[in-house]
């Protein structure tokens, strides 16, 4: 497979905290296979935020999408069944104690753009929150 063409890796997951390692680990490899190294670390910290969101805030199973376009452009995403929408990102100023707080703030700063829409298909509802990377096969660092 020619490294511009497009691909797209879906991953499962249940309302299980040990899941947010499951993604992370599982991304870490699908980028290492294609090529991309490099976004490792920006990646794998994007996703953990989405998908411990999904895990965290809601109560059905999730699901972790990779995809990477014929464009550079590198795509992850969260599913969850909850289709209330994620909440604004606040100014990322944490207390330097607290695990939480930084979610969709850190998504903010680390990505290029991100985003989310509702979904309804073959009657389950849900929410999809993702954000990009751009120029990924060309060593952009995101």
């Amino acid at each position: 497979m020619p490294e511009t063409d497009p691909w797209e890796y879906s991953l499962s997951i249940p309302n299980d905290p040990r899941a947010v390692t499951v993604c992370r680990r599982t991304l870490r490899l699908i980028l290492t296979v294609h090529g991309l190294i490099g976004q490792v670390d920006v990646a794998e910290l994007l996703a953990t935020e989405l998908i411990g969101n999904a895990v965290r805030h809601t109560k059905g199973p999730a699901a972790l999408r990779v995809r990477c376009s014929a464009s550079d452009v590198l795509r992850i995403g969260a599913w969850d069944a909850d289709p209330s929408p994620p909440e604004p990102p606040q100014p990322f100023a944490p207390a330097l104690d607290r695990e939480d707080g930084r979610g969709l703030a850190l998504v903010r700063a680390c990505a290029d753009v991100w985003g989310w829409q509702p979904l309804a298909r073959e009657g389950n509802r849900g929410k999809y929150v993702w954000c990009e990377l751009d120029g990924v096969r060309a060593g952009h660092p995101g």
